[in-house]
């Protein structure tokens, strides 16, 4: 099979066009008809026996696929009222309802969302749809579940819960919503676990970001590792913007500014090396993000002269500028 082919069935992939099984089932068939080429050198193409075998026959109109995006959008209207009735319910009668009723009433909206997620994995139908509604049951399991316990142990129990939901979730069915949800879900884990497990009682909140930096720079490992067996793109971002976080945290840190600005640079280059290997424009915008945001303010931090900062990046801005205007004459006159 050419390396062409199994570039443009990635970017489908990548794109949401095609299932990964689809763009497997393709990449098969191309490999089988090359070996059998090769096995019998003057067999007649498929394609060109077909043709030579009978006469050509109209072809039939095209499938619309409105129906289709029709269930699709009744699905995202559907969960959506469910969740937001849930939440006026809630927030309504908070204070009046008993922990049996909060309780209930999340385990309810999660098996409900759950469920028609798995009944259309089951049936092959809506997979995007699936996802995404998985990936707020998951949400909601996890609200449950705190709920339930409630204090300390009901935040790392829903985290948990929630977790081991959307890891089932992506190990089943395909689509970006999961990871998100999964990004979204480790994220709090991270806030939560450092607060509540890591932290001590007289431990200082600039302290304590450290250790969420920290937190993120794993969550990052996780989603680039990701990246190799799920959505690259969405996988890869989302591992961009715990760097992001990361950043973030590190410039709460006392004396934390060099590594937010390390971190803030690290993500954002790896973004863009694979930008320049695989051509897809969300790497470079979530890149270019992050540096527009940690580098000013981690430099305006170390050296606390917001005028020198900003004259230390015109001048990288021109030199960048100036090397890629020398870059595209030389590559013009080749």
């Amino acid at each position: 099979m050419s390396s062409r082919l199994d570039d443009e069935l990635s970017r489908l992939v990548s794109a949401g066009v095609l299932r990964q099984y689809q763009a497997d089932s393709i990449r098969d068939a191309a490999d089988a008809e090359i070996d059998a080429a090769l096995a019998d050198p003057g067999r007649p193409h498929p394609q060109q026996a077909a043709q030579q075998a009978e006469p050509a026959k109209p072809k039939p109109p095209p499938v619309e696929g409105h129906p289709n995006a029709l269930v699709e959008v009744l699905g995202y209207i559907g969960g959506a009222l469910l969740l937001g009735a849930v939440a006026l319910l809630t927030l309504a009668n908070w204070g009046e309802m008993g922990r049996a009723a909060r309780v209930s009433t999340g385990t309810t909206a999660a098996v409900v969302l759950i469920g028609a997620a798995m009944v259309l994995a089951l049936l092959r139908r809506q997979e995007q749809l699936s996802s995404a509604l998985a990936s707020l049951g998951c949400c909601v399991a996890g609200f449950a579940t705190f709920v339930a316990i409630e204090g300390e142990t009901g935040r790392v129990a829903g985290v948990a819960v929630a977790l081991a939901l959307a890891a089932v979730g992506l190990w089943w069915l395909e689509g970006p919503s999961l990871l998100v949800a999964t990004f979204g879900i480790l994220a709090v884990g991270v806030l939560v676990i450092t607060a509540d497990v890591l932290t001590p009682d007289t431990g200082s909140a600039a302290n304590s970001a450290g250790i969420a930096g920290t937190g993120f720079i794993i969550v990052a490992f996780v989603f680039a590792m990701l990246g190799l067996v799920r959505d690259q793109v969405t996988s890869w971002s989302l591992a961009g913007a715990a760097m992001f976080s990361s950043s973030i945290c590190w410039l709460v840190q006392e004396r934390g500014e060099i590594m937010a600005l390390a971190v803030g640079t690290a993500g954002p280059a790896a973004l863009l090396v694979a930008y320049g290997r695989t051509r897809r424009s969300p790497y470079a915008v979530v890149a270019c993000a992050i540096l527009l945001v940690i580098w000013p303010t981690s430099l305006y931090q170390l050296t606390d002269n917001m005028a020198g900062v900003a004259v230390g990046l015109v001048v990288a801005s021109g030199v960048l500028l100036l090397a890629v205007l020398m870059l595209s004459r030389r590559r013009s006159n080749e």
